[in-house]
C-alpha cells in the first residue's frame, strides 16, 4: 500500500521550526525548492556559488529573504562542512549541480568535480554533523544507461551515461548509495541516524529557468527578440514536468526518511505519466502557440554533441510507496510556465507572482501536500 496522505496543515507541522541546508539555493530549482520551504515554516540554511544567469528567478523571486545566504562551492570541502556543521540541520537537499550537458563537454573536469566530488563533500559534511536525519540528494533522469528504448526507466536499471554531465550523475549515484551501504546502513541507524534517498527527475520547465541550452529558457528569449528559435532535435523525446511536481517529490521523500528511514532510504524516480512525455518540437509548438505575436521556431541543422534521443521515466514506485503523483498536465505546465515569463516581461510583481503557484500547486494537491 501507498502512504496515506496528509493534509496541508499536517505538511506544515512537519516543517515548521525544522532546520534544512540546502545546496543549489540560487539555481533554478533550488530556489523555487527555498521559497516553498520557507512557506511551509522551515529554517532554510542556502550553500551555493552567485546566480550563474542574469536575469536569475533567485533575485526575481527574492529568495535570498527566505533563508540563510551563505555563497560556496561545494568542492571546498572545509567550508561545506564548517556552514553545515554550524547550521545544525536535521535534513539536507542536495541540489548544487553543474546541469548542462553542453557545457559538461566543454569542461568535464568542473561537471565531474562538482556533481561527483561534490556530492561526496556533501556526504562527508553530514556524516561529521551529528544533527542530520535526512539526506535527500537529487540526481537525474539521464543517470541511466540509456539503451535509446520506449520502455521508461526504472530505479532497478543499470546507471550509465554517454556524456560527461549524465555520466557524472550516474557517479553520484552511486557515491550516495556507497556512502549509504558503508555509513549510514538502515540496519543500524540506531547508531548512526541518518537516512539518504536520492531522486531522479525530469525534464524540469517552469519560470525563472534562463540556463543556456534548456528549450524554454531558449524559446523565450526567441520570443522576446521576435526572431524564429533554433531547436536541435525537435523529434527527441523527454518526460517533461513543471518544477513544482518533483519538489513535491522531494519534500515527501524527506518528510518519510524522518518519519521511516529504514524504508526510504533508496532511489526513487519522479516523472509525468505517459500522455506527457512529449517530444520537443510538439513543446516547442504548443508554446508558440501560447505566446503568440508572431513566435516561431525553425529545425537548427548545424550538428551538435551527443544527447539522447529517447527518455522516459518510470515513477510507479514513487506513486505506490510515497503517494506522490503528477498534478499538473503538460498543457496546464507550459500554460503556468509563460504565465510566469509574460508576467516578468511585463514588470510584474515577481515574488508575489512565484508564491501564488506555490499555493495554487498546494491546493492541487488538496490533501496530499
Amino acid at each position: 500500500m501507498g502512504r496515506r496522505e496528509g493534509t496541508l496543515e499536517d505538511v506544515v507541522k512537519t516543517w515548521q521550526g525544522r532546520r534544512v541546508f540546502l545546496t543549489g539555493h540560487t539555481g533554478f530549482k533550488g530556489s523555487w525548492l527555498a521559497l516553498w520551504l520557507k512557506r511551509l515554516g522551515a529554517e532554510i540554511r542556502g550553500y551555493a556559488l552567485d546566480p550563474c544567469t542574469e536575469p536569475n528567478l533567485f533575485d526575481l523571486a527574492s529568495v535570498g529573504k527566505a533563508l540563510d545566504d551563505v555563497r560556496g562551492d561545494v568542492r571546498d570541502h572545509a567550508k561545506l562542512e564548517a556552514s553545515m556543521t554550524e547550521f545544525r540541520p536535521e535534513v539536507v537537499f542536495h541540489l548544487a549541480a553543474q546541469p548542462l550537458v553542453r557545457r559538461s563537454y566543454a569542461d568535464p573536469l568542473g561537471t565531474y568535480g562538482t556533481n561527483v566530488m561534490g556530492t561526496a563533500h556533501v556526504l562527508e559534511a553530514v556524516r561529521r554533523t551529528r544533527s542530520v536525519r535526512a539526506v535527500v540528494s537529487v540526481t537525474t533522469d539521464k543517470c541511466y544507461q540509456n539503451q535509446e528504448w520506449l520502455w521508461p526507466y526504472r530505479e532497478t536499471d543499470p546507471l550509465g551515461g554517454y556524456d560527461p554531465y549524465a555520466s557524472s550523475k550516474a557517479c553520484a549515484e552511486i557515491v550516495s548509495a556507497a556512502y549509504r551501504t558503508s555509513f549510514f546502513p538502515v540496519d543500524r541507524l540506531d547508531e548512526h541516524h541518518v537516512a539518504v534517498a536520492t531522486a531522479r527527475a525530469g525534464n524540469v520547465i517552469g519560470g525563472g529557468d534562463w540556463s543556456e541550452d534548456r528549450l524554454i529558457p531558449d524559446l523565450v528569449r526567441g520570443f522576446r527578440s521576435g526572431r524564429p528559435v533554433l531547436i536541435r532535435r525537435p523529434d527527441a523525446i523527454r518526460p517533461w514536468q513543471h518544477v513544482l511536481e518533483p519538489l513535491h517529490g522531494y519534500i515527501t521523500l524527506a518528510e518519510q526518511l524522518l518519519a521511516q528511514p529504514a524504508k526510504f532510504a533508496t532511489a526513487f524516480n519522479f516523472g509525468p505519466g505517459d500522455d506527457d512525455i512529449w517530444p520537443v518540437g510538439r513543446i516547442a509548438t504548443k508554446l508558440v502557440q501560447i505566446w503568440g505575436d508572431g513566435a516561431s521556431w525553425i529545425r537548427d541543422s548545424v550538428p551538435s554533441v551527443h544527447e539522447d534521443h529517447v527518455l522516459r521515466l518510470d515513477a510507479s514506485k514513487a506513486r505506490v510507496e510515497l503517494g506522490w503523483k503528477p498534478r499538473l498536465k503538460i498543457e496546464t505546465a507550459l500554460e503556468w510556465t509563460m504565465a510566469w515569463y509574460r508576467a516578468w516581461n511585463q514588470g510584474e510583481n515577481m515574488p508575489e507572482l512565484t508564491e501564488k503557484q506555490i499555493a495554487q500547486y498546494e491546493q492541487l494537491c488538496s490533501t496530499a501536500c
